[in-house]
């Protein structure tokens, strides 16, 4: 319900990534679930793409589309980083720096209680507090991935990494002072150091995180004590600013959305076929774009290991010649929209194939299926070692010189977890996890803190 001294009004800023849009949508349905007003605001064509939400958030959330404006190098229809094919995604963030102008003009206008905004946006702290509204930074990163990363806000904001070759980043931080065997893979670290080299918006990714920590009046961050708390101390301690964990804000599966809808229909019925706990479900999100030689190997494994999947593939150009005849009946490539929580909630589905992302990995272990690790982008590496240490999963070996797998690699690791004797443990230890993940309850305890937060701690500097 709405605070005694009236409503609050939120705006919500996510960077332009489907990652990210997610988890602020989340947070905005459960604040106007608590009778609050929240205003997202995001691109035009983003925002068309976003899920449909609850008729009863209708009145209380309103979408704000904001275009991107003019930027060289970036074609009309470039508004996430999904959109980019091989464009540098530094030209997205200097596009979407141009927003500034006109979300300010909206801030003076609505004049908000709160805005909750991302990582990109170093601009907003400044803006908010000149208007004398309250900012809160959500991380939406893990406890885990930010504390490898974060030394200290004020190194961020300088660039002082006292790590810059590719090996500094294959070994625990020395900040780190329990034992972890947190760590990117040597072909991953090559990806990190170059990421560190790339700064055409003109602003690096550091300087953007640092400074929308430093100048927040709160971080919330997608994380909850109960799984590894450690980490979650350890980043209060080395950002000296106070945390508000969100829990893990696992998504309800909304059967109502789609019960009518046809490519659910036809996705359940294929479902409804398997036996119980028999299919891998394979979806590396929305970010990773395989080439033609991961494509191929991960096709060929999922054959090779005779275990029925059902692989959401959006782009499935390059697939081995025969590959769909050949597994007809016993896999699936779905090529239209899966609604993957529906998927992963099925009796069928006893296996998870994911890039390990944060919101993928949840979603995985919040319905207890083991993980099938595959990581690509970002601080997925990171999310897979930390989930393998929790034995939850396992990665699939590669080479760690360039990253490749083989097609062999791919169907052992799907077979162990499936189908042999020494994928027990795993199994028993996603199930065992699911009852902290999947805790709606737990993980609604912690949003309604933060809304308590935000009630009682608005415009606090006033």
């Amino acid at each position: 319900m709405a605070n005694k001294s009236g409503s609050l009004h939120v705006v919500m800023f996510p960077w332009l990534a489907f990652g990210h849009f997610i988890p602020f949508l989340e947070l905005s349905k459960f604040i106007a679930q608590r009778g609050h007003k929240v205003s997202f605001i995001s691109t035009p064509k983003n925002i068309d793409r976003l899920p449909r939400i609850p008729p009863e958030f209708a009145s209380s959330i309103t979408f704000v589309k904001i275009p991107l404006p003019p930027v060289d190098g970036l074609p009309e229809n470039v508004e996430a980083t999904v959109d980019l094919g091989g464009l540098d995604v530094a030209v997205l963030k200097k596009a979407y720096d141009g927003l500034e102008p006109e979300l300010t003009r909206f801030l003076e206008y609505s004049a908000p209680d709160w805005i909750i905004y991302d990582f990109a946006p170093y601009w907003i702290p400044p803006i908010a507090a000149k208007l004398n509204i309250s900012k809160s930074f959500f991380c939406i990163f893990s406890a885990a991935s930010m504390a490898f990363f974060v030394r200290s806000v004020d190194a961020m904001i300088a660039g002082t990494d006292p790590r810059t070759k590719v090996e500094d980043f294959t070994v625990p931080p020395k900040w780190i002072p329990f034992e972890s065997k947190l760590a990117f893979k040597l072909y991953e670290s090559r990806w990190v150091v170059q990421g560190q080299n790339l700064e055409g918006s003109g602003v690096s990714d550091s300087y953007r995180v640092g400074s929308a920590i430093k100048d927040a009046d709160v971080t919330l961050i997608r994380y909850c004590p109960e799984f590894e708390g450690q980490w979650l101390k350890l980043l209060e301690d080395l950002l000296k600013r106070h945390v508000i964990p969100l829990g893990l804000m696992p998504p309800p599966v909304e059967k109502s959305i789609v019960e009518n809808n046809e490519s659910w229909i036809a996705i359940k019925d294929w479902l409804d076929g398997q036996g119980k706990g028999s299919v891998v479900y394979v979806a590396l999100g929305s970010e990773v774009s395989l080439n033609q030689l991961q494509l191929s190997e991960l096709a060929l494994g999922l054959e090779l290991s005779g275990v029925p999947f059902f692989w959401a593939l959006r782009n499935p150009s390059g697939l081995p010649e025969g590959f769909e005849d050949r597994v007809k009946g016993r896999g699936i490539v779905w090529k239209n929209w899966a609604p993957q929580l529906n998927v992963l909630s099925h009796d069928s589905v006893g296996g998870f194939l994911t890039h390990c992302g944060w919101s993928s990995s949840i979603e995985g272990l919040m319905f207890g299926h083991p993980l099938i690790m595959l990581p690509f982008v970002a601080d997925t590496g990171l999310i897979a070692r930390m989930l393998e240490e929790k034995q939850v999963g396992i990665e699939i070996p590669r080479n760690d010189v360039d990253g490749s797998y083989t097609s062999h690699s791919v169907a052992n690791s799907v077979r162990l977890i499936m189908v042999e004797n020494e994928g027990k443990i795993f199994k028993d230890k996603a199930k065992e996890i699911s009852a902290i993940f999947g805790d709606q309850d737990l993980h609604d305890s912690y949003l309604h803190k933060c809304v308590d937060y935000l009630e009682n701690k608005r415009h606090e500097s006033k």
